[in-house]
Order: C-alpha cells, then structure tokens, then sequence
C-alpha cells in the first residue's frame, strides 16, 4: 500500500468536500459540509489529501495551537477504505512530521472504537469528556499525547 499526504489548496475544496460526504451521517463523525469552513481550515491550518495507489481515499488537518501545541482537528478515511491501516500510516507520518511539539491533542466520538483503538495505540490518552463538543449533540473524548 502506497500513501501519500498530498497538501490541499482551496482548489482542493471540492475533493475534500467529497470525502465529507462519504463519512457523513455516520454517528461518530461530525463531518465539515461548509465551502467557507474549509476554506478558512485551509487558510488556517495544515489540510492534506491522502491517497492511496493514486486514489483520494481521505484527509487529515491539524492546527498550531502554539510552538509546542498541535491539535488534530481532522482524520477521515473514506469508509470503503477503512480497515486496511491507511489511518495508522497517515497519523504515524504526522507523527514523526509533529516529533518536537510537547502536546498533540485530538478529540474523538466515545462510541468510535477503531479510532479510539489507533489512537491508544500511538499513545494518546484519555484526559477527559466532552458532552456536545461540535455542536451536533454528540459526546467526544479528549486525547492526548
């Protein structure tokens, strides 16, 4: 398997919206549906496509909350990609890209337990709950690393 983080542009918007929608609706994944929204995630922070053999199989985003502070604000693979380690291999790139930063935090859906599983894996830990945390009336776990 061939993955590759490609950095997105606002000519990008299209493709990312995309792969919003084929994760949306799903429960456990609050999906960013809004041009303008990407457009600023764009504008903001770090957004790439990932692909697989050439495909668009999802995206990942995160934002420099600080020097030594990074949120991952984004990770969606395209559900009839999921369960093949794309996800594994993009965080471990993302990784070893954030090496230096002292605090790598990302937040999850309690009930989404092959992210929550990668995540453990990595190393994130549980530092707490959030009820409603996008909006969407859905609960979300704070990790960290």
């Amino acid at each position: 398997m061939i993955i590759n983080l490609n950095k997105a542009s606002s000519e990008d918007i299209p493709k990312l919206l995309e792969i919003e929608r084929s994760a949306a609706g799903i429960k456990t994944y609050s999906a960013m549906l809004d041009e303008n929204e990407w457009r600023n995630e764009i504008q903001n922070n770090t957004v790439y496509i990932i692909e697989n053999e050439g495909k668009m199989v999802g995206s990942i985003s995160y934002e420099r909350k600080s020097d030594d502070h990074v949120y991952i604000s984004g990770l969606v693979i395209n559900p009839s990609f999921q369960n093949q380690g794309i996800a594994r291999q993009v965080m471990n790139v993302i990784l070893k890209e954030l090496k230096d930063i002292k605090r790598i935090d990302l937040v999850t859906h309690p009930d989404n337990s092959p992210a929550l599983k990668l995540y453990q894996s990595l190393g994130f830990v549980i530092e707490s709950r959030q009820e409603n945390y996008f909006g969407d009336g859905e609960p979300r776990l704070i990790l960290v690393l």
